[in-house]
C-alpha cells in the first residue's frame, strides 16, 4: 500500500523505521507536528520523526493544523491507501479522514478501550496495572473509540518507569502496525468495535498531577515516581526549592519509622523519607538548577538537619 505515515515524538520512530523497512508497503510522505523551539539557545528544531524521514529521503509534511486546505491538496495528490499514526498530537478531522481507503490507523499504546486519551502508558502505572499493551485502531470521530484491527500485551515489571515501558512498547507496536497494514492490504483483516464496558481516560499529565504527597502510602509514592519519569518528572520541595524525583524510590516495607515527609540519612548510601505507610529510600533526584544525582549524595550536600521534612 501507498501510506502517508503520521508522528511526531521519538517513541513514533520505531514504527516509522518498521513501516519504511517493510518489502509490502511503500511510504510516501510524513506527516509531523512543526518545527518546535527547544534548547537553551531557543532555536527552531524539527521533530523527531522529520529528521528521521528526511534521512531516509521521505518527503515530510508539517501543517500547522491537517485541516488546513494546502495539506489536504497535498494529500489528496499522494493519494494514500491508508494513513497509519503514531503519536501525531493533532486532531484529525474528517476531510483527512476520508481521502485514505483504508483511513487513518493509529497505534495506541494501550489495551483500548482502557486508557483512551493522550497518556495511557502513565496512567497504567500509575493506577498499579499489571499488565499493558498496544492496539492499532480506525481512527473516527470520538476519543480512541473506533473499531480495533490487533492487540498485543506487555507486563509491566514492579520496577519500570513509564519510559522504560513505552520505550517496549514503541519497538513492539511497531511490527503491530506493520502486521495491520499487511492485513488490511491482503483484505484479512477487519475492525472489531470496541465494548462499552471498561472505559478508562488517561488525559495528559500535568505538572501539579507529578507533585509527591507525601501523606499517601509509600506504594503511591512509588507509582507517582515511575509513571511519571521522564516526563513530566515526580517532585517535591526542600527548603523552598524544587527537588525533582528523577529515579525511582525503593519501598522499605519493615520500616515505618518516619513521619510524612520526614529524612533521615542510613549510613553513607541510603536517605529515606517516611510517607503514610512505611518509609521509603530515595534514588536519584535532581536539584532546582543542577543534574541528577543519587539521593545519598544530595543528602550529603545539603547536611540534612535532624526532623527536617520533604514537601513543606
Amino acid at each position: 500500500m501507498r501510506l502517508v505515515f503520521a508522528g511526531t515524538p521519538e517513541v513514533a520512530v520505531p514504527a516509522l523505521d518498521a513501516l519504511i523497512a517493510s518489502d509490502r508497503h511503500e511510504v510516501v510522505a510524513v506527516v509531523t507536528r512543526p518545527d518546535a523551539v527547544s534548547g537553551r539557545g531557543r532555536k527552531l528544531v524539527a521533530s523527531p520523526v522529520a529528521q528521521r524521514a528526511e534521512e531516509a529521503g521521505i518527503e515530510v509534511l508539517k501543517p500547522a493544523k491537517p485541516s488546513d486546505p494546502d495539506f489536504l491538496a497535498r494529500l489528496a495528490e499522494l493519494a494514500p491507501d491508508c494513513c497509519p499514526v503514531v503519536a501525531y498530537g493533532a486532531l484529525i478531522r474528517p476531510g483527512a479522514l476520508e481521502l485514505p481507503k483504508h483511513g487513518w490507523v493509529n497505534l495506541h499504546f494501550s489495551l483500548l478501550p482502557a486508557w483512551r486519551g493522550a497518556a495511557p502508558v502513565q496512567h497504567a502505572v500509575l493506577a498499579g496495572d499489571e499488565v499493558t499493551g498496544a492496539s492499532t485502531f480506525l481512527i473516527e470521530q470520538g476519543l480512541d473509540s473506533g473499531p480495533v484491527y490487533g492487540v498485543l500485551t506487555e507486563e509491566i515489571r514492579p520496577s519500570d518507569t513509564s519510559g522504560e515501558l513505552l520505550g517496549r512498547l514503541a519497538v513492539s507496536g511497531a511490527r503491530l502496525l506493520v502486521a495491520t497494514m499487511d492485513g488490511l492490504e491482503d483484505g484479512t483483516l477487519h475492525g472489531v468495535p470496541q465494548p462499552a464496558d471498561g472505559v478508562t481516560l488517561a488525559p495528559k499529565i500535568s505538572v501539579e498531577d507529578a507533585r509527591i504527597e507525601w501523606t499517601h502510602p509509600a506504594l503511591r509514592v512509588d507509582r507517582v515516581v515511575r509513571g511519571c519519569a521522564p516526563n513530566p518528572g515526580a517532585w517535591t520541595t526542600f527548603r523552598g526549592e524544587r527537588l525533582k524525583l528523577s529515579g525511582p524510590v525503593k519501598l522499605l516495607t519493615d520500616s515505618a519509622e518516619l513521619a510524612p515527609g520526614e529524612l533521615a540519612v542510613v549510613g553513607k548510601n541510603s536517605v529515606r523519607v517516611g510517607t503514610g505507610s512505611h518509609d521509603v529510600e530515595l534514588g536519584e533526584v535532581q536539584p532546582q538548577g543542577k543534574k541528577p544525582m543519587r539521593g545519598a549524595d544530595w543528602a550529603r550536600g545539603v547536611r540534612i538537619e535532624p526532623g527536617e521534612r520533604l514537601g513543606l
